[in-house]
C-alpha cells in the first residue's frame, strides 16, 4: 500500500495562506497519508512574549524546563489542534498525537557531549502498528514534534527527524512510503537566486559529488543526510520542494539510484 507522510515547516505554520494551501494538497492526496509539522519560528515567537530568550546553537534549540512547557503548549497543543481543526473543515478525519498520545514516539534525552540541549529527545521507535490501525480506520495521524521516554518525561524533538523516522518505521511495516520535505525552495538548488536551478534527482553518487564540488552546503546537507538515511533504511523516495514543486509532481527526488 502507498503512504505519503508529508512534512511542512515553520515557514509554512506561521505563513496563514501557505498553511491554507499545504493543508488543501495534504487534504487533496488519494492514498493514506500522515502530516509532520514543525512551528519552531512560532515557538521563539512565543518564548520571547514570555519574556524568555530562545536560545539556538546550529539551529538546535536548547529546551530547558520553561522552554519545554512552553513548545509543548505551542507545538502539542496551539498548532496541532488548529491543524487538525484545518483538515477537519477539509473533510479531512485527522488526528493529532504527540508521541506520547498512544506510545507514538518512544524517544530519550540526548546524552550531553560537547552541548548540553536540555530535554531535547533522540527518537528510540515509532509505534508503526498504532498508526497503520488509525490509517486503517479512515483517520489521518498529525504529528507534532513532542516524544516522551515512556518514564513521564515529555521531550522536544526535531521534525525532520520525526517525519523520516516515521517514514522508514511504515516502510519496515509494509507501505510503499513517498517521504515530502515541503520548504520555502522548489527543490535542492545549484543556485538559490535562481530559481530554475533545482536539481531534479540526488542519487547517493550524485549527492557526494555536489557534497564534493560545493553545490550542497550548509543546512541542505542535514536534510539530505537524513533523506538518504530514510533511502537506505526502506523509504521509496524522498521529496524536497516548495508546494507548487509538490503538487506538481517536481522537486527533487532523492532514489536509491
Amino acid at each position: 500500500m502507498n503512504l505519503s507522510v508529508i512534512k511542512i515547516g515553520g515557514n509554512i505554520i506561521n505563513n496563514p495562506a501557505a498553511l491554507h494551501e499545504a493543508l488543501d494538497y495534504f487534504a487533496s492526496l488519494v492514498e493514506p497519508a500522515i502530516l509532520v509539522h514543525g512551528g519552531g519560528r512560532k515557538a521563539s515567537q512565543v518564548i520571547t512574549e514570555m519574556g524568555r530568550e530562545p536560545v539556538m546553537i546550529d539551529g538546535r534549540r536548547i529546551t530547558d524546563e520553561a522552554t519545554l512547557e512552553i513548545v509543548t503548549m505551542v507545538y502539542a497543543g496551539l498548532l496541532n489542534k488548529n491543524v487538525v481543526a484545518q483538515l477537519q473543515h477539509r473533510g479531512t478525519n485527522a488526528i493529532g498525537l504527540s508521541g506520547a498520545d498512544a506510545n507514538a514516539i518512544l524517544a530519550e534525552k540526548r546524552p550531553v557531549k560537547d552541548i548540553d540541549y536540555g530535554f531535547a529527545g533522540d527518537v528510540k521507535a515509532v509505534n508503526a502498528p498504532l498508526l497503520d490501525g488509525l490509517l486503517r480506520l479512515g483517520l489521518r495521524p498529525v504529528m507534532c514534534p513532542i516524544t516522551h521516554n515512556h518514564k513521564g518525561q515529555l521531550l522536544n524533538t526535531n521534525a525532520d527527524t520525526i517525519a523520516n523516522e516515521t517514514a522508514t518505521a511504515m516502510a519496515a511495516h509494509g507501505y510503499e512510503v513517498s517521504l515530502q520535505y515541503c520548504f520555502e525552495f522548489p527543490g535542492v538548488m545549484r543556485d538559490i537566486k535562481d530559481s530554475d536551478s533545482a536539481i531534479p534527482s540526488l542519487t547517493p553518487g550524485s549527492y557526494a559529488d555536489f557534497k564534493a564540488d560545493g553545490t550542497i552546503v550548509g543546512g541542505m546537507i542535514p536534510k539530505l543526510d537524513n533523506a538518504f538515511a530514510a533511502v537506505g533504511a526502506g523509504v521509496k523516495e524522498v521529496v524536497i520542494g516548495d508546494l507548487a514543486a509538490l503538487r506538481a509532481g517536481k522537486g527533487t527526488r532523492c532514489t536509491r539510484a
